[in-house]
């Protein structure tokens, strides 16, 4: 479980020229769940999830996962429970155009001193399972906007995290990719998967347990499968 309690999030806080990015929030997710956060460009989305993502800090407010509080976490605290516990997908994917696809995927697994060969085995293996086997030798260059998210999934699962998040996942892909998108978040959500996705995508919406809408940093309100509250 996820839990927000009184985030607030302002860059350049005191100054003539701070920006709130989020105002006050408390929400939770719960374990197992497909969650959407919701809301329009400038809403707060990316902060948001980059918060429950442990990239970035919230200026005040507390963040839990699992009934454990971590803003008091150091960053080398916070890098080893992402590696292990988050698996985050960039809106741009942030690939590393001089690997291949299984050599990116494989990335998150170099610092835990995994051999090349076990590491090259996981990674073509998750390939294979999105539908990239004959791909895994290819340059991002070399592939397809929804070739590229794939190859941004599978690095988000190398380490079989229970978390998983994705930002704007259907800003940069076609229709169809946006339904085998959401095949893989429902295969994810059957696996026992947490699913946390930052988007207004309609067909998303409708597949989620729980969507918080989100405008200028504050909540709004949210929908479950029984509709509307505030």
């Amino acid at each position: 479980m996820v839990r927000c309690e009184g985030i607030w999030k302002i860059y350049n806080e005191g100054k003539p020229y701070e920006v709130r990015a989020l105002s006050d929030l408390c929400l939770t997710i719960s374990r197992g769940s497909f969650t959407i956060i919701g809301g329009p460009s400038g809403s707060g989305k990316t902060t948001l999830i980059s918060i429950m993502g442990t990239i970035e800090r919230p200026s005040r407010g507390g963040i839990s996962i699992d009934g454990k509080n971590i803003a008091g976490f150091s960053d080398v605290a916070l890098s080893s429970l992402r590696r292990k516990r988050i698996g985050f997908v960039f809106q741009d994917y942030n690939l590393i155009p001089g690997l291949c696809a299984w050599e990116n995927v494989s990335v998150p697994l170099v610092p835990e001193g995994i051999p090349i060969r076990e590491r090259k085995d996981r990674a073509t293996g998750l390939l294979e399972t999105l539908g990239l086997a004959e791909r895994a030798e290819h340059s991002p260059e070399e592939m397809s906007g929804g070739e590229r998210q794939r190859v941004a999934i599978a690095r988000a699962l190398v380490n079989n995290p229970d978390i998983v998040i994705l930002d704007e996942p259907t800003s940069s892909i076609d229709k169809e990719s946006v339904s085998g998108l959401l095949d893989i978040m429902k295969g994810l959500k059957a696996q026992g998967r947490t699913i946390i996705v930052s988007t207004h995508e309609e067909r998303l919406l409708g597949n989620a347990d729980i969507v918080y809408e989100l405008i200028k940093g504050r909540l709004t309100g949210h929908a479950d499968n029984n509709g509307m509250h505030q």
